[in-house]
C-alpha cells in the first residue's frame, strides 16, 4: 500500500532534502524514524530536493507498507516523538499504489522572505537587506518573467537536466507586517532558480540596472550575467499540487 506523508521542516541544520554520503538529510531522518516505527526498511521518495538550508512550510512524500496503518493519528504521534523538533509530520492519507510525489505534482510555490529593518525575531529565517530597495520597480520587472519559458540563466551550473523549460503561472512582492514575500508558482523549478531571480530582482530594486536588464539576462542564459543568489535561510516551499482525485476513498 502507498502512502502519502505531508510534512514540514525547517533545513537550517540540514544538507537538504535527498540522501547523501557524509551529510544530514530531511529523508535521511525521516526514512529512518519511519523504519524505526514499523520495525523494517522504508524508503521515502519526496516530492523534490530543496538545498542546503532551506525550509518547507509545505513538503510531500509517499513509501509504500504492506499492511494497513489503521489509527493514522497514533502514527502521526509517534512518528513525530522519533523525529527531532524542526522536523513535523502533519498528515498521513493512502494514495493510489501508482502515485508519485515527484512526478505527478502540477506546480509548485516557493516564498522568499526579506526584511529591511533589523528586527531579532526574523535574523534566522529571513535575509536582512540594509539598503533601500525600490519594490514596486522590482514588481514591475517580475512582470518580464512572464515572457519567457528557457530559465537556464537562473539555474544553478552543471545541473542535470533535460530542458530549461519553466512555466511560471504566478510571482509578485507583498509586504507583510514586518517583511516582505516573494511568491512564485511554477510547474517546475531549476536548482537555485528562485535564489538567483531574487538576487537579480534585488539588484534592479537597488538601481543597479533598469527593468529591461532582466529581458538581457534572460536572453543571454548565462548564469554569470543574472544577479547574486541570495541567502538559503529566506527560501521556503510553500505549496504542491496534485491532480484531484489521487487520494483514496476511505
Amino acid at each position: 500500500m502507498r502512502y502519502l506523508l505531508e510534512l514540514s521542516y525547517n533545513g537550517a541544520n540540514y544538507h537538504g532534502w535527498q540522501i547523501q554520503p557524509n551529510s544530514i538529510t530531511v529523508q535521511e531522518i525521516i526514512e529512518s524514524g519511519i523504519s524505526t516505527l514499523l520495525s523494517e526498511k522504508i524508503s521515502v521518495v519526496g516530492a523534490g530536493r530543496t538545498d542546503a538550508g532551506v525550509h518547507a512550510l509545505y513538503f510531500c512524500a509517499h513509501f509504500d507498507y504492506k499492511d494497513e496503518i489503521e489509527n493514522k493519528a497514533d502514527f502521526i504521534f509517534k512518528l513525530n516523538s522519533f523525529l527531532p523538533t524542526d522536523i513535523s509530520i502533519n498528515n498521513i492519507f493512502k494514495v493510489k499504489n501508482d502515485f508519485h510525489a515527484r512526478f505527478d505534482a502540477l506546480s509548485r510555490t516557493y516564498q522568499y522572505k526579506l526584511h529591511t529593518e533589523k528586527n531579532p525575531f526574523l535574523v534566522n529565517n529571513s535575509y536582512y537587506l540594509k539598503k533601500n530597495i525600490d519594490f514596486n520597480k522590482m514588481n514591475l520587472a517580475v512582470l518580464k518573467l512572464f515572457n519567457y519559458r528557457d530559465f537556464k540563466c537562473f539555474s544553478k551550473s552543471n545541473t542535470d537536466v533535460h530542458t530549461f523549460d519553466c512555466d511560471i503561472k504566478s510571482a509578485g512582492w507583498k509586504f507583510n507586517k514586518t517583511h516582505w514575500v516573494f511568491e512564485i508558482s511554477a510547474n517546475r523549478f531549476l536548482r537555485n532558480m528562485v535564489r538567483a531571480i531574487v538576487g537579480t530582482l534585488i539588484e534592479i530594486g537597488e538601481g543597479k540596472h533598469e527593468i529591461n536588464h532582466l529581458d538581457y539576462v534572460i536572453k543571454s542564459k548565462n548564469r554569470e550575467i543574472a544577479g547574486y543568489s541570495v541567502p538559503a535561510k529566506g527560501l521556503y516551499l510553500s505549496n504542491i499540487m496534485y491532480p484531484k482525485n489521487f487520494l483514496l476513498n476511505e
